[in-house]
This record gives structure tokens, sequence and C-alpha cells, in this order.
């Protein structure tokens, strides 16, 4: 007795490509390159103007009393990235929370790491 096979209904074909379709932007992400998973200095220098230059310099300067400019944080010898991403994720006052994404963070650590080899 010989099995007969049917047409796959459009409901099966519908979530068979929707299948496929989640494991082909599965596959996309997993290859993505881990360099870039590192930050985005340029991202990095653009949130650190917009959030954090109202109290650090970015330059050499001070822009504030409290806090030292971004250039001395980031080339300060005893700077560790550990340290620094946790810093950023639960600051302490008198530095404001922004609430950062791991993201931000990446790329705000990516851009003092810029700022340290200039």
């Amino acid at each position: 007795m010989a099995l007969k096979m049917r047409e796959p209904t459009v409901m099966a074909q519908t979530g068979l490509k929707a299948c496929l379709a989640i494991l082909f932007v599965g596959s996309l992400v997993a290859g993505t390159n881990p360099a870039s998973a590192e930050g985005d200095a340029k991202v990095g220098g653009w949130l650190a103007r917009y959030w954090c230059s109202s109290c650090h310099a970015l330059g050499t300067g001070y822009a504030s009393d409290a806090a030292p400019p971004l250039e001395t944080i980031a080339k300060a010898p005893n700077l560790q990235e550990g340290w620094l991403r946790a810093w950023l994720a639960n600051p302490h006052p008198p530095m404001p929370n922004f609430s950062l994404s791991r993201t931000e963070i990446d790329d705000i650590i990516a851009y003092l790491q810029r700022l340290r080899a200039q």
C-alpha cells in the first residue's frame, strides 16, 4: 500500500515561508562581524556631544567644575573598560542616569577609546 502525498495547504506554505525567513534573518544576525558589536566611535562622539557636553568638555578645557574633560577621562592610565561600562550603566550623583542602552554604552566606550589613541 503506497502513501499518497497531499499538496501542502496555503497555511502550511505560509508557515514554512515564515520559518525560512526567521532562519535566514537569524543566520544573518549570527554571522554579524563581532567587531561591529564593539561600538561605533562616530556614533559615540555624537552621543557624547548630545548627552555629555553640558558637563564634560569635549576638548581639553573644563565645561564645569565637577566634570573632567572626556579626553582626560579617556587617557586616565588606570581606566578599565569594565568599570567604565558599569559606571555608564548605573552612574552615581552628580552624574545623571541617562538610561543608556548597551549599544549606546558600546558606542561611547568606542569614542573614548578613539580619544585615548589620539
